[in-house]
């Protein structure tokens, strides 16, 4: 019972992201304050400082921050270290690796954040954050969860193809299909009436057209 009352209380995709106010490498941060500004948000947790695959991720996220920046997305990272620590890894990677870290990274000493978002997972580690990201829209709306083992690293252009793809399902009132990336045909949605799925077969020259529930079209 207690297992089913603490995943009810975690977020769920299409539902308002927990707001929290907690201190970062950059000052205090709180997340409504970040959207309300209109910007979109990747929250990111990492398991500790100074380990080998949080290093490699922090500087793939850090040499594509001016992308995520293109797409008004905020990058902000997330372990349960000190801001002291973050700050001599941070240091620590710009001066022996090259690589200026330019996003903000809260210090969850307490796990708040962490507990809030479901990032402990104790079969994993009992105190650590495990590798999990949430893309929260201007709205403060849950889009999108990815969670990762500890032990594998993320694949950063992915994010940045589901932020696409959000922004132009967002724009188009459109999907996109398996594999897809900008500038490839998105799919329509499908008729949700049998008048509906009258009047859209007789545009089917319009689309690039495989059945009544599939349909393709380039966009403008």
């Amino acid at each position: 019972m207690q297992d089913q009352t603490a995943a009810s209380s975690l977020p769920r995709l299409n539902e308002p992201a927990p707001d929290f106010e907690a201190p970062t490498t950059q000052g205090v941060k709180r997340l409504s304050d970040i959207t309300n500004a209109g910007k979109w948000v990747l929250l990111f947790s990492h398991p500790a400082d100074f380990t080998p695959v949080c290093t490699t991720e922090f500087m793939a996220f850090s040499q594509l921050a001016p992308e995520f920046e293109k797409r008004n997305v905020q990058l902000l990272g997330l372990s349960v270290d000190s801001v002291p620590s973050h700050l001599a890894w941070i240091r620590d990677i710009e001066e022996n690796l090259g690589v200026k870290i330019p996003f903000p990274v809260i210090a969850d000493l307490d796990t708040k954040v962490a507990q809030l978002y479901g990032m402990i997972h104790p079969g994993a580690s009992a105190t650590s954050a495990v590798r999990a990201v949430f893309i929260i829209d201007p709205n403060r709306i849950l889009r999108a969860m990815v969670y990762y083992p500890l032990t594998t690293g993320r694949f950063m252009q992915e994010f940045l193809r589901v932020i696409d793809g959000l922004q132009t399902t967002d724009k188009f009132s459109v999907s996109t299909p398996a594999n897809w990336q900008p500038g490839d045909e998105v799919i329509v949605p499908a008729p949700g009436s049998a008048e509906a799925l009258q009047a859209e077969e007789a545009k089917k020259e319009q689309y690039d057209y495989k059945r009544w529930y599939l349909r393709f079209k380039k966009l403008a």
